[in-house]
């Protein structure tokens, strides 16, 4: 039993890792951090933990985290830069489910996060824990950098093309959408009910945080430079990513697209191919680390278009920080993830 760490516990992001860590078989709960929180039971901020958490919220800088084997960091971007060099010369692993470590140029990350890197000497141990790209590289890693929740998306639905080389690496297109709940647990206008609710809208078309980390793991998977468009949008329900894709097939009539997909992801528990003209839902994996992905070609043109749906909080967030520790720690890799979806 692994004793593990939860820093930033009172968000939308931390508190679906205390809850899927809860029922982990081989993790135990040592620390849940909260600075506005601290001293509060957690199951008192969070009713629904209640005789699941017996742990109270503590600051971090209070918190006995250097006696825990894992940390994961639920914090904003720029925070966990800052503790994690500490708790790796401690020996304590870590997965950051910000961005401080997710891109490799540091020079790239402070133009987009607007600040300099703390520690940029980290950023080449630091590794990207997408499982279906980079399963080996983590399992020997001490700092994982977990994925974007809208990057998790996007790339599950283009990596098989790109790896075989079918696609056209320009005009790729991006079309994706999310629940409220990827803006975080804090007053904002803009998250309301009466704002979000019967609304939808684009957002950071001119340039979104998520861009640059995309474009990454794209070229990485296509080993050349790759063109994409991404454009986010916020819609009016609560958890879900819904990453239309678009993309011109280099040679349409003898390209298998579905074959394509399912020998790519065959043996990957949590991303389910669908058949093909299937339109996956958000909804079909609400609450669970699944990836269902679908393809259409329109008018049996060269435009293909992969549909990919996620939950924003567990596979592009906690269920996803949650299957790098599994795999960091060498246990099953679906321990603790094994939920269905809640519907309706």
């Amino acid at each position: 039993m692994i004793q593990v760490a939860v820093i930033g516990g009172a968000g939308y992001t931390g508190l679906e890792l205390v809850r899927l860590l809860a029922g982990h078989p081989q993790a135990a709960l040592a620390a849940v951090t909260s600075r506005a929180n601290a001293g509060e039971l957690v199951a008192d901020v969070f009713p629904s933990l209640r005789g699941s958490v017996d742990l109270a919220f503590s600051s971090p800088d209070d918190a006995a985290l250097q006696n825990c084997d894992v940390a994961f960091f639920a914090t904003p971007n720029g925070t966990a830069m800052n503790y994690v060099p500490g708790l790796l010369e401690a020996g304590v692993r870590v997965v950051d489910l910000a961005a401080d470590f997710r891109l490799k140029d540091p020079e790239l990350w402070s133009q987009w996060y607007g600040v300099p890197h703390a520690c940029p000497e980290l950023l080449d141990d630091a590794v990207y824990g997408l499982p279906e790209v980079a399963r080996d590289e983590i399992s020997q890693a001490r700092l994982v950098a977990n994925p974007g929740c809208y990057p998790t998306a996007v790339q599950l639905g283009l990596i098989p093309l790109l790896e075989a080389g079918v696609i056209s690496t320009d005009g790729l297109i991006a079309d994706a959408k999310s629940g409220v709940s990827g803006a975080g647990r804090k007053e904002a206008v803009a998250t309301l009910l009466c704002e979000a609710s019967e609304n939808m809208k684009a957002y950071s078309v001119a340039g979104h945080r998520h861009l640059p980390e995309i474009r990454q793991g794209l070229q990485r998977c296509a080993s050349s430079p790759v063109d994409l468009t991404f454009v986010p949008h916020l819609t009016p329900m609560i958890r879900g990513i819904h990453a239309t894709l678009y993309a011109r097939l280099l040679q349409p009539e003898s390209t298998d697209v579905q074959e394509l997909f399912q020998a790519r992801y065959q043996d990957e528990p949590f991303v389910d191919v669908m058949p093909a003209g299937s339109h996956p839902e958000t909804r079909s994996v609400r609450g669970t680390n699944g990836c269902r992905v679908s393809w259409h070609r329109p008018q049996g043109g060269d435009t293909l278009v992969v549909l990919s749906v996620i939950d924003n909080l567990v596979k592009g967030a906690a269920g996803q920080a949650i299957q790098n520790m599994n795999l960091m720690f060498g246990f099953a890799e679906t321990a603790g993830l094994e939920q269905l979806a809640a519907i309706p």
